[in-house]
Order: C-alpha cells, then structure tokens, then sequence
C-alpha cells in the first residue's frame, strides 16, 4: 500500500512537469496525445497481465450477497475513524492541489520574486522525497501502527503550509517544500491501509471506493475554494485556513478515531 500511494503522490506531483515541456515544445495538444497513448498500453498492460484478486472461484450459494446501498452507507458513515480518515485524506488532497499546487506557487514568485524554474524545483522536491520515504514509512506505519502516523503527520502538514506563508527566503521556501514532502512522504500509506483496517466484512471494495472518491473530491475542490479564498480575502487567509483545517483534523482523529491496528513491538 505505501509504495502504491507513494508512486500515486510521485506522479501527480511530477505530472505537470513533462506535461509542460510537452506542450511548450510540441503544442497543447501534445501532452493528451501522450497520455492517451500512455493510458491505453497501461490498461493493456493491466488487462492482460495483471491477475484478478476476487474470489472468482466462488460460487454463486458460496458468495455473501453485500448489503443493500443504504445499509452500506450507514456501516461506513456509523465508524467514526472511517468518516475521519476520510477526512483527512480529503483535506490532504485539498491541501496539495488548492494550496500547494496553485496558492504557493503564486506566493512565491509575488512575494519571494522566485522563478518558474526554482519554484519547480521545490514542488518536485516534495515529490521526489515523498516517493523515496514511501517503503520506508509502510514499514514504520506495519510496526507502530495507523494512528500514531497519520495524527502527526497530518498536524505537520499544516504547519508546513505556515512555513511557506512566512518564508522569507528561497532558502526557507525549500525548508517548506522539504516538511510538506517529509509530512506527506510519511503519512502517505496510513490513511489508506487505515481505511482499509475498518472496512465492515464483504465491504472493502465499497470502503476503499468510498475513501478514494472523498480524496479525489479534494483534488477537484481544492483549487477552486483555495483560489476564491485567495482572490477575496488574499493568500494569508488561504493558506492559513488550510494549515488551520488540517490541525483540527489531526486533533479530531486523535482523539475519536480508534486505532486499527496493533503495534509489533
């Protein structure tokens, strides 16, 4: 799980880098032509040599019928750890294409009068760090557990969305780049593997589909609510709230949220 969601992370925050030089060399039509030639030898790739993990040999008196639409969305919402983990990766998602995506960005070059290229080179930065901590943090969150990951990594986060807003150097900007990557490096997996902990029995496909949906709503909202907070109230505000909400977050999800799994000590 965490070299899945470390490659994941790694990817979209590189994504626009190749998509840049693609469309300033070649016209923007260029990076959709790539990437529907990329998607389509990855689905074949996926297609044919990617086996299936459902229990197709079941038969149909063997396998449990999952319950009904309504019952499924009471067990998942009735879990307080489900809806907070939930929570957090959604801020998370909100935090990296709202705020790091497109508030920093702007920040910095208003207010540090920083390149295009040195503000890349921080954002990829992050992502770069973020893919190498991916194994190691799995294994921190297999020995110590879900919770004691995700609780300071998300409170970090936040801090380090502060850290850009004060930065008063490029030197400090990359300090920031570097909490952002470490905080996010490291929490990566936890959030999914808890939710994967708490998925009610015949419901981990429901579970999963259910935390990616709310992470990706993040991705989506993220930008236009940061960007509108950014054109009325300034970045302060933007950026402030974002670090605010996700310390509340990890303060919520420490004090409510169970631990889903025991520590091998």
């Amino acid at each position: 799980m965490a070299v899945y969601q470390g490659v994941f992370l790694f990817a979209v925050g590189i994504g626009p880098l190749p998509g840049g030089v693609l469309a300033e060399r070649f016209g923007l039509a260029a990076p959709f032509l790539v990437y529907a030639v990329a998607g389509t030898l990855a689905a074949a790739v996926a297609w044919f040599q990617i086996p299936e993990t459902g229990a197709t040999g079941m038969s149909a008196a063997d396998a449990a019928a999952p319950p009904p639409f309504a019952a499924q969305v009471r067990l998942l919402t009735s879990h307080a750890g489900f809806v907070l983990v939930a929570l957090v990766s959604f801020m998370n998602a909100v935090a990296r294409t709202g705020a790091l995506f497109n508030v920093i960005p702007v920040l910095a070059r208003d207010r540090l009068a920083l390149s295009t290229d040195r503000i890349g080179v921080g954002l990829a930065l992050s992502s770069l760090v973020g893919l190498v901590l991916a194994y190691p943090a799995g294994v921190l969150v297999d020995r110590w557990g879900r919770k004691v990951v995700i609780v300071p990594a998300t409170a970090v986060a936040g801090l380090s969305l502060i850290l850009f807003l004060t930065a008063p150097s490029y030197a400090w900007f990359l300090v920031a780049c570097a909490t952002w990557s470490v905080a996010v490096g490291i929490s990566g997996a936890a959030p999914a593997a808890y939710a994967a902990d708490v998925a009610p029995p015949g419901m981990n496909a429901a579970a999963m589909s259910t935390f990616r949906m709310l992470a990706d709503l993040g991705y989506v909202v993220g930008p236009l609510v940061l960007g509108i907070v950014t054109d009325v109230f300034g970045a302060d505000a933007a950026l402030g709230g974002t670090a605010a909400c996700l310390v509340l977050v990890a303060l919520l999800f420490a004090r409510l949220a169970p631990e889903s799994y025991r520590a091998r000590l």
